[in-house]
Order: C-alpha cells, then sequence, then structure tokens
C-alpha cells in the first residue's frame, strides 16, 4: 500500500504540473497575458489607419507630361512614407468629380488635383471642404472653392516667352496659327493670353486663325490639317502643349509644307525635344512636372504637420531652343 501511496502521489504531482504548463502555454498563445508595459507593442492596422493618406486626381495620365506629374508625386510619396492613392479621369470632367468622391469617401487626409475643367472642378473641391480634407492644385487651377496652396508654373509668362522667341525667329514678320488647349483650363487660358499679350508688340504678324484642340496630338494634327488646307501662307505656329504642336508637325509633313512653317511648343516632353533634336520643332517652353508633383506632396505634408505653406508656389520656365 505504501509504494501505491508514493506512486500515486507521484502521477497526482506530474498531472498537476502538466496541468500548470498547458494553461500557461495557452495563456500565452493566445494572448491574454498581461504585456510587459517596458515591451512596446505595435497593432498594425492602427499603424496603417494612421498613416498619411494623400489622393491625387490626375485630368489624364495619357499625356506624358501628367505621367511625369505623378512619378514625381509617387516618388515624393515614397520617402516620406505618405500612403498616394491616384485617379485618372482621362480628360472627363464627370468621371473625374466621382473619383474624386470616391477619394473622399475613402478617408483621405488631403487632396491634390489636376482639374481636367477648372470649373467644374468647383463643385468636388467644394465636397472636399466639407469633408475637412484640405485640397492643392497642380498645374492647373480651380476656379472656386477654398484651396490651400496652387503649385504651378506661370502659364502666363511662359505664353509670352512663346510668343516672343515665334516672333524673333520668323523675323517680326508673317502669319501664324494658335493650337488652342480645353478651353476650360487655366493653363490653357493662361497661355493663350500670354500668346497674344505677347504678339501685340508685333504689328506686322497676325493670327490668321485660331483653333482649339483639347491638348490633344490626334486633334492637333487633325485641326492643323485643316487649317493648312485653307490657308496657303503659314509662318509659324504656336500650341499650348507639345502634343498639339506634335500633331501640327506631322499635319505639315503630310501636305509637304514642313519645311516652310517654325513651330513652338510648350511642356518640353521626350517626344517633342528628339523633334528639336531633329530640327522639325524650333522650341519649346519647359516646365518640370515631375518637380510639380514632388512639391504637391510635400506640401500637402507640410500643411497636414501644421505648418504655414504660401498659397501660390511657382515652379521656374524655360526655354528649349535647337
Amino acid at each position: 500500500m505504501r509504494h501505491s501511496s508514493i506512486l500515486f502521489n507521484v502521477l497526482f504531482s506530474f498531472r498537476v504540473s502538466l496541468v500548470i504548463s498547458l494553461a500557461v502555454l495557452l495563456a500565452a498563445c493566445s494572448g491574454t497575458s498581461s504585456p510587459d508595459p517596458a515591451t512596446p507593442t505595435t497593432d498594425t492596422n492602427t499603424a496603417e489607419s494612421d498613416a498619411v493618406r494623400i489622393g491625387l486626381s490626375i485630368s489624364n495620365l495619357a499625356n506624358p507630361f501628367f505621367a511625369s506629374l505623378q512619378e514625381g508625386a509617387a516618388e515624393a510619396a515614397d520617402r516620406l512614407g505618405v500612403t498616394l492613392l491616384v485617379e485618372d479621369a482621362a480628360d472627363d470632367a464627370a468621371t473625374q468629380a466621382e473619383q474624386i468622391q470616391s477619394l473622399i469617401e475613402a478617408g483621405i487626409n488631403a487632396l491634390l488635383i489636376n482639374p481636367v475643367d477648372s470649373e467644374s472642378i468647383t463643385t468636388s473641391v467644394e465636397a472636399a471642404n466639407a469633408a475637412g480634407i484640405p485640397v492643392f492644385t497642380i498645374d492647373r487651377s480651380a476656379m472656386g472653392g477654398e484651396v490651400v496652396a496652387h503649385i504651378a508654373s506661370d502659364n502666363r509668362a511662359g505664353g509670352e516667352m512663346a510668343g516672343d522667341y515665334l516672333a524673333d525667329i520668323l523675323g517680326e514678320s508673317g502669319n501664324v496659327v494658335e493650337l488652342k488647349g480645353i478651353e476650360g483650363t487655366s493653363a490653357a487660358q493662361d497661355r493663350g493670353a500670354g500668346f497674344n499679350e505677347a504678339l501685340t508688340a508685333y504689328e506686322n504678324i497676325v493670327i490668321i486663325a485660331a483653333e482649339t484642340a483639347n491638348f490633344s496630338r490626334e486633334e492637333g494634327e487633325a485641326v492643323f490639317a485643316a487649317i493648312l488646307e485653307a490657308n496657303a501662307d503659314i509662318d509659324g505656329v504656336f500650341a499650348h502643349n507639345d502634343e498639339m504642336i506634335l500633331g501640327a508637325i506631322e499635319a505639315a509633313r503630310a501636305a509637304g509644307r514642313l519645311e516652310e512653317i517654325r513651330f513652338v511648343g510648350f511642356d518640353a516632353v521626350d517626344d517633342a525635344l528628339s523633334s528639336l533634336e531633329a530640327g522639325e520643332l524650333q522650341a519649346t517652353i519647359a516646365q518640370q512636372p515631375a518637380e510639380m508633383g514632388r512639391l504637391g506632396i510635400e506640401t500637402a505634408l507640410a500643411y497636414l504637420n501644421g505648418e504655414s505653406v504660401a498659397p501660390s508656389i511657382p515652379v521656374d520656365l524655360a526655354l528649349i531652343t535647337r
């Protein structure tokens, strides 16, 4: 009996130790044990929800200029640990409004907008204002709503630079054509105003046609082809962006009139620089779209961190010639 009692006590002690060990192990696995206050803990969901999220609504990513703008913004966002949500409106104002509403509902902390149309974007800016989301415009401005800062080149000054240079290479005399961008955009309005203002100083230069081609290479080619057919004497062309001027160059090539016309564009995209090197394009106004994107992210983040930012942030321009 004594041996049986000893054996029972040993087995009982073993079972109790086993139960206690299992209980401790289960508590550790289930996370119910109290954490050591000296040991930091991280809640992944909380960390993600606390990260700064910035929405970027772009008018048309098919345009190389705006693709470069997006790349600059993405690089800055990666560098600064910002989550960037990008939407491409494909040059449709209604689509842009829907996309911005989705960004607002997604709970972004700030909104960068490159408007398809400067007037119609007002409703979207006001929607962001109502949601307490600060708004920043890039390259193209908004005509209404509260905007913290506008980041862009001086498009009016760029138009003047283009006008003066075209007048200079034409010997301050000749017939010129203006290919205009999307009429509702501040970029088209300002570039056109600057160009026309510059040409008022040259009494022997006449703008014989000013047609809209919506910043499109295809439309630039089609519109200028019609202008070529209607006008036998054209000395120079200014387009509000490089896409349209490249289309105009193709139309002139097809009509056998490339050598007789001087072309000036705006944006300094890669294809335009190649055309410049080939001697087909005489000049383009260089903007810095990637710099605009970078400044957009940095300005928004500075504002969210409580810093004061300027209401207008200029980006330098340069005249690029052969």
